[in-house]
């Protein structure tokens, strides 16, 4: 692999996908908060992620014999999980802004110049399209890295497949993926892993896992396989919807994300990049940190932006138990209570994942002096 290929394979190093898919039941208010929460996630864990959204040309996907159809699950939950394109546009932009990669899965070919037009630097081809022939080429035609996942294929679709992206020398990554929704730890086939980076030792090879047993078992073992790419989808508990089985919520991405760092830990290092430091290490220097301090009475509901914070707050040692360090402001974030002059910013002043759920707020309470 020459050089400049290699480095655009780099693009799947270590990368997490967070998938939206269509949990925000056409909602933008909903999937706006989905992004969030898991952003947040993101950031404290210091991973690279991307979020995924999917992407459908409703009125043509769809055909007009069968709009309205309550009785085809497919087509109903397409049907009414339809966004605008000025929607997608406002998450595309809200997943940039929390410095996270915006990626989609084009089931169409319009969708795949969607994706183009905002910008995407991965497209996605699910495990249902991959044979689906005129969408992967209009694909091509984008010369954008690509993701595949596997789930259902036969040895010759996956042959195909990659000798058709490197003979444009497009940029291909492959998921190991088992197509059920949830998975039970018995379907999972991660010696898959090992077939896929024997059979195709140029490209970087993934983990599309739906199971719901745990976070952190199959991070372990697919790590230690040579995976470097993970995809699990996300959604939040949240107006009282239903959360599907195989979706994972801000904690369990948060435990998946640790996972990771602790099989990276038992590995070992690497002498092609940077040492993972030591617990004792990040402790040490976590008493260095600076924490977050009023510099003026600011009242509940007060918006925390970035415009705002240095008027409104300053930096200081020590950090505190349960106190913000210069390192977990988001822009955005509300006061729940007031707050005093010289007075240190908790967990417990602002709303948010880290705030709200319980597992997430026990992190930042026991670290600080």
């Amino acid at each position: 692999m020459n050089s400049f290929l290699k480095k655009r394979h780099d693009i799947f190093e270590n990368l997490f996908i967070l998938e939206l898919a269509n949990n925000h039941w056409g909602s933008l208010e909903r999937g706006l908060k989905i992004i969030r929460d898991h952003a947040t996630v993101i950031r404290y864990n210091n991973v690279k992620a991307a979020i995924k959204l999917q992407f459908r040309d409703v009125e043509e996907f769809v055909h007009k014999d069968f709009k309205g159809n309550q009785d085809i699950r497919y087509i109903k939950k397409t049907e009414d999980t339809k966004l605008t394109k000025a929607d997608f546009a406002r998450m595309v932009a809200e997943i940039r802004k929390l410095a996270a990669i915006p990626m989609a899965t084009p089931f169409d070919e319009r969708s795949v110049d969607l994706c183009v037009e905002f910008g995407m630097p991965i497209i996605k081809i699910a495990s249902s399209d991959i044979a689906d022939w005129p969408l992967i080429e209009r694909i091509a035609k984008t010369k954008l890295p690509v993701i595949a996942s596997t789930g259902g294929a036969s040895e010759k679709n996956l042959d195909d497949m990659v000798s058709f992206f490197e003979k444009r020398n497009i940029p291909l990554a492959l998921n190991h993926c088992v197509s059920l929704y949830p998975s039970e730890d018995d379907d999972l086939e991660l010696n898959q892993i090992d077939y896929l980076r024997q059979r195709y030792p140029d490209h970087v090879i993934g983990f599309s896992t739906h199971e719901y047993h745990s976070w952190d078992a199959s991070m372990f073992i697919s790590y230690a396989k040579g995976a470097r790419s993970w995809e699990r989808h996300i959604d939040i508990d949240y107006q009282g919807v239903p959360v599907s089985p195989y979706c994972s919520l801000p904690e369990q991405v948060d435990a998946w994300f640790k996972a990771y760092h602790k099989a990276k830990e038992m590995c070992g290092g690497s002498d092609s990049e940077r040492r993972i430091c030591s617990a004792k290490e990040i402790t040490y220097l976590d008493a260095l940190v600076r924490g977050v301090y009023a510099r003026h009475a600011l009242p509940a509901g007060h918006v925390i932006t970035n415009e705002n914070f240095g008027r409104d707050f300053y930096l200081a040692v020590p950090l505190q138990k349960g106190q913000l360090s210069c390192r977990e402001i988001m822009n955005g974030e509300s006061l729940t209570h007031d707050l005093h002059p010289d007075q240190a910013l908790t967990i417990h002043h602002i709303d948010g994942p880290y705030a709200e759920n319980p597992t997430l707020r026990k992190l930042i309470e026991d670290r600080g002096a």
